[in-house]
């Protein structure tokens, strides 16, 4: 369907119908394409944008820079977004969408992996550091600026000195894999309440759980 619209309006089609920007969002998984990353530890915003996008059946489509849904909560429209610059280079898909959609700093959602959280551990913030993540390095270097939300999904830090990158890469162990499903849900109900609750609200409930 958005490639007909596409075909029919032009390269300069918006996807979101809103006319009012505070009703508009972007909610964007980092992660890196390819089979070969699918399962691993990095590519947890990916599984979260979609487990999200599945449970209000919207459906993805290649786009300019990432893969999209276009989903929608209670009169608001959310465009879920999977950078397809790989990790290094997530902030120009983030930027590209934000600015094509006139979708305010405030209402973007950054979805990441973090080792210093403990597996399957929510932490939901307006600011920060980069802290030493790839996808939100370079997201703040296109935004300038470290003020904007990031929610950050825990896979724990079990690997030995040197072993980060592969640790990361690697896939979910088998009980991992039986929890996922659970912290999956919950996730995509942080995002729900991101959009209908806002930020503060959100953080609240769900950080730490």
């Amino acid at each position: 369907m958005l490639s007909i619209i596409k075909l029919l309006f032009g390269k300069n089609t918006t996807y979101l119908e809103e006319l009012d920007i505070m009703k508009k969002f972007l909610v964007v998984g980092l992660g890196n394409i390819g089979n070969e990353y699918t399962e691993t530890r990095h590519n947890i915003g990916f599984k979260v944008v979609d487990a999200f996008a599945a449970d209000k059946q919207a459906s993805f489509e290649t786009q300019k820079l990432g893969d999209i849904a276009i989903a929608k909560v209670k009169g608001r429209s959310i465009l879920c977004l999977k950078p397809s610059t790989y990790m290094n280079l997530s902030g120009k898909a983030i930027k590209y969408w934000m600015d094509k959609e006139k979708i305010p700093l405030e209402n973007i959602l950054i979805i990441t992996d973090d080792i210093n959280l403990e597996f399957g551990t929510f932490r939901l913030k307006t600011k920060g550091s980069d802290g030493g993540h790839n996808g939100l390095k370079s997201t703040q270097e296109v935004l300038q600026t470290a003020s904007y939300n990031r929610f950050r999904f825990g896979v724990g830090a079990n690997f030995g000195k040197g072993r980060q990158v592969d640790y990361v890469l690697g896939e979910w162990n088998a009980e991992e894999n039986k929890a996922l499903k659970e912290r999956l849900e919950k996730a995509s109900s942080l995002i729900t309440s991101f959009v209908l609750s806002g930020v503060k609200n959100t953080m609240n409930q769900f950080n730490g759980k």
